[in-house]
């Protein structure tokens, strides 16, 4: 670094002056057809990323984003794939009526009977993610909201519902889907009683990155907890940095260093 007779910097002969900084976004797409593509690499890529965490438990789990072009169908996972094998092409699309309109592979009926109620309820959600991950299993299990403990638990203060009923059964029957997408009309997470957490967005990114940040706030309570009488962060601040940091764009953006990994190491997930 050098200092210039007009008294600024430099290194390597270019001068040090602010530059426009461009902040990432969603980016737009030209045809449906390229969204589509979008959605299901993005899809492809948190299931895979969820593998990689260590949320998959036999064949629970399951994450959903709405096609384009027909609201009322969304994308998911084929029952019985690993998270950690999936690729774009693997996924099947379901209409409202669960019925498998394209790829071949089964439909876990469990997510068709929650997702649809919960994408036919509320027209604002595009994604939506749940898995059986093991602090999310144990924290359903106490009946409790996530408390404001931490600055990332701040997210879903007084943005999340605990839901008990139809807790610990498998959710098969569509007026038990209902009735959960009932207990849900707003927010960004459930907490389902005995059975783990449902996280919803307008991007599979979002979603992810709610359910993740969700699972890793219910294990740091849960440490709380076990050490002692955890210390609540007080309703202004936690109102204040959840409207900070857990609005829609912030759930987006907080995947996109997720998804720059997991497209470095799973090229594949494209095919």
């Amino acid at each position: 670094m050098t200092i210039t007779e007009s008294g600024k910097a430099s290194v390597d002969g270019v001068e040090l002056t602010p530059k426009e900084i461009t902040f990432p976004l969603p980016e737009p797409f030209a045809t449906v057809e390229e969204e589509r593509a979008h959605r299901k690499a993005k899809l492809a890529g948190a299931l895979r990323i969820f593998g990689r965490l260590g949320f998959g438990e036999g064949v629970a789990g399951h994450i959903t984003v709405r096609d384009p072009e027909f609201p009322d169908h969304f994308w998911v996972n084929p029952f019985g794939m690993s998270f950690r094998h999936i690729k774009a092409s693997d996924l099947i699309l379901v209409n409202h009526q669960g019925e498998v309109v394209y790829g071949h592979s089964p439909l876990n009926t469990a997510a068709y009977v929650l997702h649809s109620a919960i994408h036919s309820a509320r027209p604002e959600v595009v994604a939506a993610a749940h898995a059986h991950s093991v602090y999310g299993k144990a924290f359903s299990s106490l009946g409790l909201p996530l408390a404001p403990l931490t600055q990332d638990s701040c997210i879903f203060y007084d943005d999340h519902a605990v839901i008990a009923e139809q807790g610990g059964a498998v959710v098969f029957e569509i007026d038990a889907g209902k009735e959960f997408a009932a207990k849900f009309p707003s927010g960004k997470a459930a907490i389902h009683q005995n059975h783990g957490l449902f996280t919803v967005g307008e991007t599979v990114d979002e979603a992810a990155f709610w359910f993740i940040s969700m699972e890793r706030s219910c294990q740091a309570q849960l440490l709380a907890m076990a050490a002692g009488e955890p210390h609540h962060i007080s309703a202004e601040y936690a109102t204040y940095t959840r409207e900070q940091t857990g609005y829609p764009l912030a759930g987006w953006f907080q995947f996109q260093p997720l998804w720059q990994e997991i497209c470095a190491t799973d090229p594949e997930i494209f095919d």
